[in-house]
């Protein structure tokens, strides 16, 4: 990823990724958007931070060998899992980039999508303008990303678990970009905007879930202003009170849906 606090994946990063987005909370996550995206019969599709491929492969069943599907992502360890994903099937392209530069030409997909990333570019504008660039006039996109505000996290420490929060939002440059992305959009040039909430909620410390699977991470930026001893004591607080039946975890999730006219 991108300088400073932002989240870098190598494999052992991208592997745990991978895990949290083959959890049922993300796989539903996953069928919102390919409902949203109407893909329909040999269209021209781009994942925009295609992680593991997972998106990938569900929305290649949907445009058949008559279609192609781009993937781009910035960590090499990704595009590494999306290809041994999704060999052997010609129409799929896979590379590393940047989503603030696109290697693509001009008006090319009918379709794109990006989940989980804008909120981890720097410059939001530009890439919504390389967004709307590569994608042709009628054509639609739909973007995926997190508030983290809206999280409700149940602890017996109310100020330890706003620290954390504080903490974890040091980790991209914009853990509230949903509250502006629509405008964003707009100003970009897309038109038809429109968004619906996805929540992800745990009532279960499980590590089948995706707030069991992004306890380590936070605690690992905790750790910074907090001192490990309070980010150890914070996470099993969260085990502690899963084992009482006491857990509950929510967090929305914001998917905005565009066209380009």
């Amino acid at each position: 990823m991108a300088e400073g606090d932002i989240l870098r994946f190598d494999e052992k990063a991208a592997r745990h990724v991978e895990a949290l987005y083959l959890t049922p909370d993300i796989v539903a996550q996953r069928s919102r958007v390919l409902d949203a995206l109407r893909l329909r019969a040999g269209e021209r599709v781009v994942d925009l931070g295609c992680g593991p491929g997972l998106l990938v492969l569900d929305m290649h069943a949907q445009v058949g060998d008559g279609g192609a599907i781009e993937g781009i992502d910035l960590s090499p360890d990704m595009i590494a899992l999306a290809q041994r994903r999704c060999a052997g099937r010609a129409n799929i392209g896979l590379r590393v980039g940047d989503v603030g530069t696109l290697p693509y030409d001009d008006a090319e997909f009918d379709v794109a999508v990006c989940t989980q990333v804008y909120e981890y570019v720097p410059d939001v504008e530009r890439a919504l303008r390389e967004l709307h660039r590569v994608v042709r006039p009628g054509g639609r996109v739909a973007v995926v990303d997190t508030d983290w505000e809206s999280c409700v996290w149940h602890s017996s420490d109310a100020e330890r678990m706003r620290r954390v929060i504080e903490a974890w939002n040091t980790h991209c440059p914009h853990p509230h970009l949903p509250r502006l992305l629509g405008g964003l959009l707009r100003e970009a040039g897309f038109d038809e905007v429109r968004c619906e909430a996805i929540p992800l909620i745990n009532i279960a410390h499980e590590p089948q879930t995706y707030s069991y699977g992004v306890i380590p991470l936070l605690a690992r930026y905790a750790a910074r202003p907090l001192g490990e001893d309070a980010a150890r004591a914070w996470a099993e607080d969260l085990r502690t009170l899963g084992a009482r039946g006491e857990y509950f975890f929510s967090i929305n999730r914001f998917l905005f849906c565009a066209g380009r006219s």
